[in-house]
């Protein structure tokens, strides 16, 4: 595989996925657990979120071809979307909408929000379609690309275990700093998915 692709890969899933953001909501929604119930939730949400983003990456674009709708016009639909995102990352909209977000302490909240929207969201999911989509169609390009997914949930999770004294030392200010430098990133990635989506058209 290119490195440069296993590169861009890795940094796309990385600010879309966005650990260092997840940090706040996974304290929020843990309040008042011992360390090892934790543990296991953060260990859950990630496991269920591999599992959604293993299905759409292996299974997405045959949906989509099923339904009629081209590579080239997802590629290009998912980098406007992960540009929204970027947006609302570089506004705090992002932020704002995560912390606006109170656990329910009837239910478990490995499933929803932590497993899904917020690890494996609308971003994350076109992200691993638009992905599989250039690694090449082969079996060693998929591997590739799930491998790389399930790594960035194990820093995921890394962060889940790390949140307490991280978000100690980043404070509130680091949170934002590191939001926004994730999101101008995220920002030009996302422009970067449409021109190849246009060139795939054969427009240009």
């Amino acid at each position: 595989m290119d490195t440069a692709f296993l590169i861009t890969a890795f940094a796309t899933l990385f600010v879309v996925i966005d650990p260092p953001g997840l940090v706040p909501m996974f304290i929020a929604l843990t309040q008042g657990m011992d360390a090892d119930h934790r543990r296991r939730l953060g260990l859950r949400a990630c496991l269920i979120a591999g599992v959604l983003l293993t299905l759409f990456g292996l299974f997405g674009e045959s949906i989509l071809g099923f339904i009629g709708i081209s590579m080239s016009a997802f590629r290009i639909a998912g980098g406007i979307l992960l540009f929204l995102t970027a947006l609302d990352m570089l506004f705090e909209r992002r932020t704002q909408r995560r912390e606006g977000q109170h656990p329910d302490p009837h239910h478990d909240p490995s499933v929803f929000p932590l497993a899904t929207p917020l690890i494996a969201g609308p971003g994350a999911i076109a992200t691993m379609i638009l992905l599989m989509g250039q690694s090449g169609g082969g079996w060693q390009g998929t591997l590739t690309v799930l491998g790389l997914m399930f790594a960035m949930l194990a820093v995921t999770f890394l962060f889940f275990l790390a949140s307490p004294p991280l978000e100690r030392l980043l404070g509130r200010t680091g949170t934002v700093v590191i939001t926004r430098l994730l999101g101008m990133l995220l920002a030009a990635l996302s422009v970067q998915f449409v021109i190849d989506g246009v060139r795939e058209t054969g427009m240009v």
